[in-house]
Parts: structure tokens; C-alpha cells; sequence
């Protein structure tokens, strides 16, 4: 099946909105948010678009459907449909329901290239306010379980100044929803040094160990052995990748949620 036939099979699910299930009120609800690693640039393969049994997907409507890649497709802040692919938060699900046997809402509001900057409560492009929105939507359904975050490839070159940012985002995210212990899991960006400068991408992903030090119930997940999507001046995880990357992410959530 080539991709082009992948994208029109998505449309037209988008399209025909899926199964329902907005009357459930026993979701575990986790958001994931971020740049592109987190909205899903490895390719879509037939592998890849399967319906994820007891994995629902907060949809543009405010109601659950089924969940089938891309996950992304509903952002309220994306780029366009066809650059929403595999993500992590994929395999996170996917792996959250089968260890859990709790049925999992996923709200995923991510947006390609974005800084961190633009993530700030307050910042002009609102993509904090858009995340805070749909995810109390989605919480009349269930429980807000974890954040998942996956961001840092455009602020690389700033790991000083992105750690306070990083810590008021986390402070203003559990204010806003109200949930002021829950579990907020983050990645390494990739190792491979796509960056073209001395030292690559490891004083980023050193500071992003760090932070799990000086934020409370944080967690950093690896980026070790993982692969690029075309070659290594290319910062995106391919799809296998992006599948080994969210398994991570949930073996850490699955450990630390109640």
C-alpha cells in the first residue's frame, strides 16, 4: 500500500469521525504535547494503522473515537494533515492500555518546530491555552493520569535558559488543571548530532537528566540507540524508533501511576 493511500484512508476516518465513546467516564486521560517528535514524523506503514484496542482519541468535536494513527490529526495547532505521522505517543498508548487493562483518552496537541517559548501560559501563539482546553474537555470523561512532553530540537542551542522554562511550564500546566502531583515524563531529543556543533545534542539532553532533579515527580526517558527518520542531519525519529520511544515512555508511567 503506498502512503498516499495511507493519508486518503485517514482522511476519510477523520472525515467519517469514528466510533464513540463519549459516554464513557472511566478514561485514564494523558496529554501529550511538544514539537515534532511528539506530533509524529515517521512514516506511515501498514503496521502502523492499526485500531488500538481500548486507546480513545479526543477528536476536533470534543468527543472519543477509536484511536488509529496519526494521532496528531486533531491538534488545534498543527501543520498540515500530512506531516502528522507516527509518534510517540503511539506506542505509549498502545503499551499503556495493554499493561493497564484501563481504557486509555489520549488528548495530542502538538506543533511542529515549535520553542519552548511558545509554550509559556500567556505566549502570543497560545499553544498552552490550546492544550489546557482540550484537556479539561477530555477530563469530564476520566482522570488526568500524566503529561507526556517531547521538545527541546529548537531550543538545542540554550539548555541553560531552558530548564526555568521547562519548570514553569510544568508549575502552570498542574496549576491550570488542577492536578498538582501528576506525572510529567519527557525525552532526550535524539543523540545523533544533526546539530553540526561542537558537542552535538548533549549538553541539551545533560540538562534534561538534570531537570528530573529539581522538578517533582519528572521523569527522562532515554534517546540512546534510537534512529533517524532519513539520515543524521535529520533530527526526527523514524516510526520504529518513535514505536521504541513511546514504550519507554510508558514502562516509566506505568511504574509511577496510581
Amino acid at each position: 500500500m503506498t502512503r498516499l493511500k495511507l493519508v486518503l484512508i485517514f482522511i476519510a476516518f477523520s472525515i467519517l469521525g469514528g466510533v464513540s465513546a463519549q459516554n464513557s467516564d472511566k478514561f485514564d486521560i494523558y496529554l501529550c504535547i511538544g514539537q515534532s517528535n511528539m506530533a509524529g514524523r515517521g512514516y506511515l506503514e501498514p503496521m502502523y494503522m492499526d485500531t488500538l484496542n481500548g486507546v480513545y482519541l479526543l477528536n476536533s468535536g470534543d468527543v472519543f473515537e477509536e484511536a488509529v494513527n496519526p494521532f496528531n490529526r486533531y491538534s488545534s495547532i498543527r501543520k498540515e494533515l500530512p506531516m502528522q505521522r507516527v509518534s510517540i505517543s503511539y506506542a505509549f498508548a498502545k503499551r499503556m492500555a495493554e499493561e493497564s487493562g484501563r481504557e486509555i483518552g489520549l488528548v495530542v496537541n502538538a506543533r511542529g518546530g515549535s520553542a519552548i517559548e511558545s509554550w509559556i501560559k500567556g505566549a502570543k501563539d497560545g499553544y498552552f491555552e490550546e492544550a489546557v482546553i482540550r484537556v479539561k474537555e477530555a477530563m469530564k470523561y476520566g482522570e488526568l493520569k500524566g503529561i507526556i512532553w517531547h521538545q527541546g530540537e529548537a531550543n538545542y542551542k540554550s539548555p541553560d535558559s531552558y530548564l526555568p522554562k521547562l519548570k514553569l511550564l510544568v508549575e502552570t500546566l498542574r496549576n491550570e488543571l488542577k492536578s498538582p502531583d501528576v506525572p510529567f515524563i519527557f525525552g532526550e531529543i535524539s543523540r545523533w548530532n544533526w546539530t553540526k556543533r561542537e558537542g552535538g545534542t548533549k549538553p541539551f539532553n545533560k540538562m534534561l537528566r538534570k531537570a528530573t532533579s529539581e522538578i517533582d515527580n519528572s521523569y527522562c526517558i532515554s534517546s540512546k540507540g534510537l534512529t533517524p527518520m532519513i539520515d543524521k542531519d535529520d533530527p526526527h525519529f523514524s516510526a520504529a524508533s518513535q514505536v521504541i520511544f513511546g514504550e519507554r515512555y510508558a514502562d516509566v508511567m506505568l511504574d509511577v501511576v496510581d
